[in-house]
């Protein structure tokens, strides 16, 4: 309607629609909107919204649901893969947007863990503590990265790694105006039962 103007407008890098998939993966892993919003981080107003294509996920909010469903970003976002291969080209690695954060797949699909290239601007929303079961190892490759494990932050720098178990409450951001770029592997949870770590409410049934 001519004069109205909507509260949230879309920015320029909006991700495919991704509603859809967001709501039939969570369903396929047999969880309640708000068992898989609470393993998320999310409010499940929040999740609710994604679902409903109401808001885009970000990065990490995508890194988040493809661990709790037991799945792949590429999944999340309704991308096809003609056959699983062991080697990924990287004429093949389309970036994708999410959030302010670029990645490009550098794995192949269907196994238990998700390889990413990741750049993470300075000052991205992307910065945000994360607690999830399950493990992440990275490996800076320019810029520096500042990692905050639990109460310790470290800074590091090109050829630096971190392997980490991701029940420890963690967050990554970038120390420089360029941004920093790393490759990032985690596993994929298997099993919707494994949410259970997070600690249901009492009463509740995923």
């Amino acid at each position: 309607m001519e004069g109205m103007s909507s509260p949230e407008p879309e920015p320029a890098d909006a991700l495919p629609v991704v509603a859809p998939q967001l709501r039939a993966l969570r369903h396929r892993a047999s969880l309640t909107l708000e068992a898989a919003a609470r393993a998320a981080g999310l409010s499940p107003a929040h999740l609710s919204r994604l679902e409903t294509g109401q808001r885009q996920p970000s990065l990490p909010m995508l890194l988040a649901l493809a661990r709790i469903y037991g799945t792949t970003v590429s999944e999340l976002l309704g991308e096809t893969v003609t056959e699983r291969d062991a080697v990924v080209r990287a004429t093949d690695m389309e970036p994708t947007a999410a959030g302010g954060w670029t990645y490009w797949q550098a794995g192949a699909p269907g196994r238990g863990m998700q390889a990413l290239r990741v750049h993470v601007p300075h000052g991205s929303q992307g910065d945000i503590v994360r607690v999830h079961p399950g493990e992440e190892w990275l490996y800076v490759l320019r810029g520096r990265l500042r990692l905050r494990l639990g109460d310790t932050t470290h800074l590091l720098a090109p050829g630096d790694s971190a392997h980490f178990d991701s029940l420890t409450p963690h967050r990554i951001a970038a120390q420089d105006p360029d941004g920093v770029e790393l490759l990032f592997v985690h596993t994929l949870l298997q099993s919707p039962t494994a949410t259970l770590c997070l600690g249901p409410t009492p009463g509740e049934t995923p």
